[in-house]
This record gives structure tokens, C-alpha cells and sequence, in this order.
């Protein structure tokens, strides 16, 4: 019913800032906590970001709480994720995720994003 795509990734130094943004289709995306969710290098996959679905409540992991903002636009059907002061530790590849509750039923197929130092 959902279909996200992300882009914004890309090569970044250590100390820098990516913007990635995911554009949804369907009929259905206001109905959805929107997440970002990313898997390291060697690493499992963690939730980084979730807003809920009226954008009034939002999550962040603690590792990139005050460097990077999880947003949406539920008319332009976009969920971004602005992301400053990049580490190297955030280097992954990067995916939205659409669910209710604590279920993310849909997925992008990722955007790889890589901090150097």
C-alpha cells in the first residue's frame, strides 16, 4: 500500500551534514509512524529515528539525539532525516520504514551513508 524510496546518501567528512529524505506512494502514509532505522558495518539494525504519524511525538536513539531531526510532510508525503555533526560511527545504510505501533511493515531499499574522517 506504501512504497518508499530514499535518497540523500552519500560521502561525508566527520563533522559534516546529510539531509536524507524519503518520498512515499500510496494513499495511505498519514496513517503511519514513519522510522529511520540503519544497520553498520558488521552491526545489527537499530532504530535511529521515529515521528508518529501526525508528526506530534518523535524518537531518537541516543547516540544521535541533538544532532539529527526526524521531520515529515504528510501532504508532500516525505519523511526526512537531517543529519549534523556526522561521526564515523554513523556510517550504514540507511532505511525508512512505515508501520503502526511497533511494527514497520513497509521499507525502502536503503540509501548507504559514509563519514570519513
Amino acid at each position: 500500500q506504501v512504497h518508499l524510496e530514499e535518497s540523500g546518501g552519500g560521502l561525508v567528512q566527520a563533522g559534516g551534514s546529510l539531509n536524507l529524505s524519503c518520498a512515499a506512494s500510496g494513499r495511505t502514509f498519514s496513517n503511519y509512524r514513519m522510522n529511520w532505522f540503519r544497520r553498520a558495518p558488521g552491526k545489527e539494525r537499530e532504530l535511529v529515528a521515529s515521528v508518529s504519524f501526525n508528526g506530534g511525538s518523535s524518537y531518537y536513539t541516543a547516540s544521535v539525539k541533538g544532532r539529527f531531526t526526524i521531520s515529515r510532510d504528510n501532504a508532500k508525503k516525505t519523511v526526512s532525516l537531517q543529519m549534523n555533526n556526522l561521526k564515523t560511527e554513523d556510517t550504514a545504510v540507511y532505511y525508512c520504514a512505515a508501520g503502526v505501533g511497533d511494527t514497520s511493515e513497509y521499507w525502502g531499499q536503503g540509501t548507504l551513508v559514509t563519514v570519513s574522517s
